[in-house]
């Protein structure tokens, strides 16, 4: 079996890859991680790493805000089904997967006019734009949580789960190390965060050993600034302090199991793993995601006892910094109080991917 995998969200994408051993594997996505900025994407990066081809899908993105990239990347929209055509045309594949994103779009609809079976997962409690776009075209919709059947056609929808990669499974048994505090802004970093970090990092390094993965924008440079800031310090704490542009996603679940404390978004693949590992986590979600996905991630975790959310429009630095004193002081309380994840979510989609080939 031929699977050509597409869309933006790389963990659950992994967790699939890693159950298709024996088949023959192609993912089309971004190979840069913003509009306009030459980042590497973290999806281009652990793809070609595993030895997977991985085609580039360049086409319009279906952005929330008007920025100077707006009408420059609309235009981009005709060449990204030409794109999609000549990759599938290349691959033949038995079947597309698709984990949403606007880079899904092209890849999906120009898959099913070739005659092309296609199967989408949905992620999120709601659906994404893109796969309730989609979801007309789909062989099969396979969401994670009940709350987002409604969304779909029922006749095609199969109720799996999201994926965990084996990399988080395996980190179950990792044991927490004391005063760790782990930092992600997810795979692209978030600027916000970093700047959260920038001017609080010599009170938290007072309590905790901070490693902090920043993502790599060339826009802001974040990266650069907080290694300047580490190098030219003379405080012997910043020993302490440890960021990474990116973490690989095996690395990435260890830091999430060995932390005391997570600080990130609230990305649904990221909130499903601090679930998965009962980890306590202070989540700051995105303001400007879509239907307030973000902040419904955190209420949801927040209300099974393992997490705070602070909101980024009113957050200074002062209060990020005590309210990480704070959970600390009380780190024996957060505990979960059901669980709701199964482990068996990647083997039952490629279930779905054999049944309609």
């Amino acid at each position: 079996m031929k699977v050509l995998i597409t869309g933006g969200h790389i963990s659950p994408a992994i967790a699939v890859i890693e159950k298709l051993k024996d088949e023959k594997v192609f993912y089309a996505g971004r190979k840069y991680t913003f509009e306009g900025d030459k980042a590497i994407s973290l999806e281009y990066q652990e793809i070609t790493k595993m030895g997977i081809p991985f085609f580039e899908i360049s086409t319009a993105r279906l952005q929330r805000r008007f920025t100077r990239h707006t009408l420059i990347s609309l235009l981009k929209l005709p060449a990204g089904f030409f794109s999609a055509y000549k990759i599938i045309k290349k691959v033949k594949p038995d079947v597309i997967l698709a984990f949403g994103s606007y880079v899904s779009i092209p890849v999906g609809i120009t898959g099913k006019i070739l005659n092309v079976p296609l199967v989408i997962h949905e992620q999120t409690f709601d659906a994404g734009y893109s796969n309730k776009m989609l979801s007309r075209f789909a062989d099969k919709i396979c969401i994670s949580w009940k709350s987002s059947e409604k969304y779909f056609p029922k006749d095609k929808i199969v109720l799996t789960g999201n994926p965990l990669r084996e990399e988080v499974i395996n980190a179950s048994r990792i044991k927490p190390e004391k005063n760790l505090l782990y930092v992600t802004g997810g795979s692209a970093g978030s600027h916000f965060i970093n700047f959260l970090v920038e001017c609080s990092i010599e009170k938290l390094l007072q309590k905790f050993t901070v490693v902090h993965q920043t993502g790599a924008s060339q826009k802001y440079s974040d990266f650069e600034k907080l290694m300047k800031k580490k190098n030219e310090s003379k405080n012997r704490s910043f020993l302490k302090y440890k960021p990474y542009k990116f973490l690989n996603p095996d690395d990435a679940a260890k830091m999430m199991a060995k932390a005391t404390i997570v600080v990130g978004r609230s990305g649904i693949n990221t909130v499903s793993e601090l679930i998965y590992l009962k980890k306590p986590a202070l989540l700051i979600p995105l303001p400007f995601a879509q239907h307030q996905e973000q902040l419904k991630n955190a209420e949801f975790i927040k209300s099974l006892g393992l997490a705070e959310d602070l909101n980024e429009d009113v957050l200074s630095p002062k209060k990020f910094t005590e309210t990480l004193l704070e959970m600390y002081k009380n780190i024996n309380t957060y505990r979960i109080k059901r669980s709701v994840l199964s482990e068996n979510a990647a083997k039952d989609i490629v279930a779905v991917l054999r049944n309609v080939t």
